[in-house]
């Protein structure tokens, strides 16, 4: 089962630079957007062979998820039940008879960390709304967790530090999730691979001179890691400041 992971920065523009034919060339089961920036019926959006599901922010042009899925799900769910959060459209759970996937666009600290306690908050009722899938069945967790979890994650960790997506309490938060049952599908398979990152600034040819982050995850219940098969980023593929990541699973 292949799953993919793309923030597409605005799917509209997304699909004036190659969307669909990616999308049509890499035939997932499952492909998770993440920043849409669109309400439903904005876009005429090809769904042949699949299901669509889209969770739209309030605020228009702003935020925003989606997930293609080939199989009909038992159940979806739009946020995670809690009404500070979820008014952003950014997080959408599928359910299945062996499996949960939940794709999620984690709240950027912002410039100046001005959304960082926000951002606390938040980080706590996620992880207790993936807890509370896990103890029912696996779960698949997949998105732009706006968070370079250790210094191997980034071009430049140093000069980060006190920068949004790289502080000391985004990072705790990330291992806090992990700690509670989770595992970093990527990591997993490859726990000292460098220089390979799924975000970049359109500043200072970031891009160009691979200097980004990497930012965008599939994690899974811990106890079904030993179904990771592969998981990559393709860092070949343009069409946003981020690039798509995957997963293959044996689910």
């Amino acid at each position: 089962m292949k799953l993919i992971s793309w923030n597409v920065n605005g799917l509209r523009a997304c699909m004036g630079k190659g969307f669909l034919d990616y999308f049509r060339r890499a035939d997932a089961d499952f492909f998770c957007l993440q920043e849409t920036k669109m309400q439903p019926g904005q876009a005429e959006i090809p769904t042949d062979g699949y299901h669509l599901f889209m969770n739209a922010a309030e605020k228009k042009g702003y935020s925003g998820t989606a997930i293609f899925a080939k199989t009909e799900p038992l159940r979806v769910s739009m946020g995670i039940g809690e009404e500070e959060h979820d008014h952003e459209g950014r997080v959408i759970t599928l359910e299945y008879p062996d499996f949960f996937l939940t794709t999620v666009y984690t709240p950027n600290s912002q410039r100046g960390l001005t959304r960082l306690d926000y951002r606390m908050r938040w980080e706590d009722a996620f992880r207790n709304y993936l807890k509370g899938l896990d103890a029912v069945k696996p779960v698949l967790v997949c998105g732009d967790m706006n968070v370079a979890h250790q210094e191997i994650d980034l071009k430049n960790p140093k000069s980060n530090t006190q920068n949004a997506g790289f502080t000391p309490q985004e990072r705790e938060k990330m291992s806090a999730l992990l700690d509670a049952g989770f595992v970093d599908t990527f990591r997993y398979l490859y726990p000292d691979r460098r220089d390979i990152y799924s975000w970049w600034s359109y500043m200072f040819h970031a891009r160009e001179n691979n200097a980004g982050w990497r930012i965008d995850y599939f994690l899974c219940s811990r106890r079904i890691q030993d179904r990771i098969q592969e998981a990559t980023i393709e860092t070949e593929i343009y069409g946003s400041d981020h690039c798509p990541v995957t997963v293959t699973m044996d689910l």
